[in-house]
């Protein structure tokens, strides 16, 4: 059993990709939420208007705050990135529920990495999503996942080898047992029937669930 006081609590992790929507993310967050800051994600931390609770990175791209927060100084040749080791400590210390922001846009190999991050946190049993300023992103596997109408566009995506007996409801293109390959993506800019709230799922493999605002 891990501590209530921590599984019960979400982790958020914030890199330094550009945020331009303050507001987006502010509106999200809850008031009882893990920050911790990765490096250059610091200087998000007046706009987000939070405080960190853990503070890592080799402070490459950022200087060393100096903050009476608990920062870990990593070095910076490692194979972890800072956002992936933070991540990893945030489990270790037991955390379930995780929150990503920052990590999407600029360097798309970090990006990319970044979303990799979702897969591991499936495959670990945990929640985990990835917010910007255009889109949030989660993976759909075990369970079916559900995208209401406030959102214009949702994209299923394979990045991890097989998906199959895929089914999508409600939704302007429709799909049962259908099968996603990562060299075929057809899941992208499927729209939510007016109204209505969309069901996808997955009965083998794992897809990434875009939803667009």
């Amino acid at each position: 059993m891990g501590d209530p006081a921590v599984s019960n609590r979400r982790c958020v992790i914030i890199g330094g990709a550009d945020i331009g929507n303050y507001d987006l993310i502010k509106d999200r967050l809850k008031d009882n939420d893990f920050c911790v800051f990765c490096d250059s994600g610091l200087r998000h931390m007046e706009g987000l208007g939070v405080k960190p609770g853990l503070i890592v990175g080799d402070f490459d791209s950022h200087e060393n705050p100096g903050l009476d927060t608990e920062t870990i100084v990593l070095p910076r040749e490692k194979d972890d990135t800072d956002t992936v080791f933070a991540v990893k400590e945030a489990i270790r210390r037991g955390y379930e529920d995780f929150l990503l922001v920052g990590v999407i846009g600029g360097r798309f190999d970090h990006s990319l990495g970044n979303v990799s991050v979702l897969l591991c946190l499936d495959s670990l049993g945990k929640k985990g999503c990835i917010i910007d300023d255009y889109s949030e992103m989660e993976i759909v596997s075990g369970s079916p996942a559900y995208i209401s109408d406030e959102y214009g566009f949702f994209s299923l995506l394979n990045i991890s080898g097989k998906a199959r007996g895929i089914n999508i409801e409600d939704a302007k293109y429709p799909l049962e047992n259908g099968e996603i390959t990562c060299d075929y993506q057809y899941g992208i800019s499927n729209e939510v029937l007016p109204g209505r709230t969309a069901k996808v799922s997955v009965k083998d493999g794992r897809l990434l669930l875009v939803k667009v605002r």
